[in-house]
């Protein structure tokens, strides 16, 4: 039997929904150890640092993977208790979505920013999304106690970035627990209350879920309107599924059962329902006992930006991976796979990821939590192509790229990117840019130690190197923000790779046509350096089409056939030398050249010589 915990009953404005954005490392996870320690919401005995990030990964990068929601019981001046409901939200740029998805479930935001780096890429951008969300922001300066804190400074960034008065700014430093009190009162008094109507048609806004092995998915949701109870049956608008409710409840570090959700309330829904893929972030849920007619506004699909390949190391354990991308589904909605063959690499499956941070969270997580040995092929991005009938083709693998002479054009995604630097680096930035096949937008100064460069980028360009180039030559002080904006025709080719003759599809690459001579040259010296010497020669080509446009070969190894001739006629040691040498002629047409591992991922270290 579910033992429910009864709330006290709280007026209309008791209720505080908000969540913490910043820039990665600026101190949201620890900012919200010390707001639930100050408030006795977990006893010293259960703090840790990052309390809210439970993944061990999230841990050892020092980044939040995923939305954790918990509720605040904070008794200000001894007198009045308000339920705070704090979202805390990802700070990468992949997962941009689901934090605007957690924005609109609340009614103000912290917005963090580390006094001794100031504001950065991903500050604007979360500014940004909660202004459209119309939040209640309230500016904060985090790690004031450090020696390099530029307080100041920090403070008129954000005078120019938010429009706020400097009086508006409050000062904390997360880690000695300075500002605290002073920002609860803020959240207190600058974020409105919720609007509370429990009379109309039930709807709730799902703004992240997890999936349970006993309970299935559960949803966990931000009620606008009405009232959902257990017993009732909620329907989707997004897959239109209905499923029974079982249990309603509420975030204290743990799920605590209640009796109902109500309008204003952020809580979590148990329906027994089997597949996390029927849950969309950003959908709206209603009951059928009192459905509304219409969703909340702002959702759509989250679409997949990168795609790659992965292989079992041994082509026996690929059904042991399948099940492995399967579990670890249950916890990750926005992972995309298919069964995919490679003629070098076997079976294995073509992954859809929201980028490349994504990608290397889902792989480590695979080698770590499921033990699997894996091969990631040259990760992707989805280009359209139209034939000269008017056809258009999807491709997200160079393997389903047309014939060059049947196609028309080839679009490919762009992106808009927000570099933000001290001037000094500007020229070094300008031409990493120029090389990156970037167009120059627009330049903002947020003070004499900011600046802000807009460009237009494609996102093939940006998955590779570029942000490691950008903290090399900015010395690590700029950063980086981009949004999709659409695609663009571009001029591009498929260049593919042969080895002994035979193409190797893992190796194939849609490339720019002015890039291709130079990357091809490159790449074919790189596998030179990696395909071990053969009894016979191994040619490596780089070829567009049928015109090679770069060679490089791996000597044969050369067996002494001669060493037993100590003397006597010449013709004799002409004799085995013919015959070596139609020999090796014949292993050439027959024998198989061995591939090493090291040799896929050649690509992706090409920028790593420049």
């Amino acid at each position: 039997m579910v033992k429910f915990r009864y709330f006290p009953d709280m007026k209309d404005n008791n209720i505080r929904n908000f969540c913490i954005i910043a820039h990665i490392d600026h101190g949201k996870s620890t900012l919200a150890d010390r707001l639930l320690e100050y408030t006795g919401t977990l006893q010293a005995f259960q703090m840790k640092e990052q309390i809210l990030d439970d993944m061990d990964l999230e841990r050892e990068r020092g980044i939040t993977i995923k939305s954790h929601p918990i509720q605040i019981l904070y008794k200000a001046d001894h007198k009045t208790t308000y339920t705070l409901n704090l979202i805390d939200t990802p700070g990468h740029v992949d997962f941009s979505y689901e934090v605007s998805r957690s924005l609109a479930a609340c009614e103000g935001a912290l917005l963090l920013v580390d006094a001794s780096q100031g504001v950065e890429a991903q500050t604007v951008s979360n500014t940004y999304l909660a202004l459209e969300n119309d939040l209640a922001i309230i500016p904060v300066i985090n790690k004031v106690d450090l020696p390099g804190a530029q307080v100041e400074s920090v403070k008129h960034q954000l005078v120019d970035l938010t429009g706020c008065e400097e009086d508006d700014i409050i000062l904390t430093s997360a880690k000695t627990g300075k500002g605290i009190p002073e920002l609860l009162q803020a959240i207190i008094t600058r974020i409105p209350p919720p609007e509370r109507d429990f009379n109309k048609a039930a709807r709730a806004l799902i703004f992240d879920s997890v999936f349970d092995n006993y309970r299935g998915a559960i949803p966990y949701v931000r009620v606008f309107e009405g009232r959902i109870e257990p017993g009732q049956k909620m329907k989707s608008f997004a897959t239109r599924h209905v499923y029974e409710i079982t249990e309603v409840g509420k975030f204290l570090f743990k799920k605590i059962p209640t009796q109902e959700l109500k309008a204003g309330d952020v809580g979590y829904i148990v329906a027994q329902i089997k597949n996390i893929r029927d849950l969309k972030v950003g959908d709206t849920i209603t009951t059928l006992e009192n459905e509304a007619k219409s969703p909340l506004k702002g959702y759509k699909e989250m679409k997949p930006m990168v795609f790659s390949g992965l292989y079992p190391v041994n082509s026996d354990d690929y059904e042991e991976l399948r099940q492995s991308i399967e579990k670890l589904q249950l916890n990750d909605a926005s992972l995309r796979y298919e069964p995919e063959t490679s003629e070098a690499l076997g079976f294995g499956f073509r992954c859809g990821f929201l980028g490349l941070l994504h990608l290397e969270i889902v792989q480590e997580r695979l080698e770590r939590e499921f033990d699997q040995n894996l091969i990631t092929t040259i990760p992707n991005v989805e280009y359209h192509v139209t034939d000269r009938q008017g056809n258009l083709f999807i491709v997200d693998t160079p393997s389903k790229m047309p014939d060059m002479g049947d196609i028309e054009m080839i679009e490919e995604p762009y992106v808009k990117a927000e570099i933000i630097t001290p001037p000094e680096f500007i020229g070094n930035l300008m031409t990493l840019t120029q090389e990156k096949r970037a167009t120059y937008v627009n330049t903002h100064y947020l003070d004499p130690s900011k600046v802000q460069l807009i460009y237009e980028i494609p996102l093939s360009e940006i998955i590779y190197d570029f942000y490691d180039k950008l903290k090399t030559v900015s010395r690590g002080y700029a950063s980086l923000d981009y949004e999709f904006i659409g695609y663009k025709p571009s001029k591009l080719v498929k260049m593919d790779i042969l080895i002994n003759n035979e193409p190797v599809d893992a190796l194939s690459l849609i490339i720019h046509q002015d890039q291709a001579y130079y990357q091809g040259r490159r790449l074919v010296q790189k596998l030179r350096s990696l395909i071990p010497r053969h009894l016979f020669e191994v040619p490596i080509q780089a070829a567009i089409g049928n015109k090679v446009i770069a060679r490089e070969n791996v000597k044969a190894l050369r067996k002494n056939v001669t060493a037993k001739c100590y003397g006597g006629d010449i013709t004799r040691k002409r004799k085995l030398l013919e015959k070596q040498k139609e020999g090796k002629k014949r292993m050439k047409q027959v024998g198989r050249v061995q591939v090493p591992q090291e040799a896929f991922l050649a690509v992706l270290q090409l920028g790593d010589e420049k």
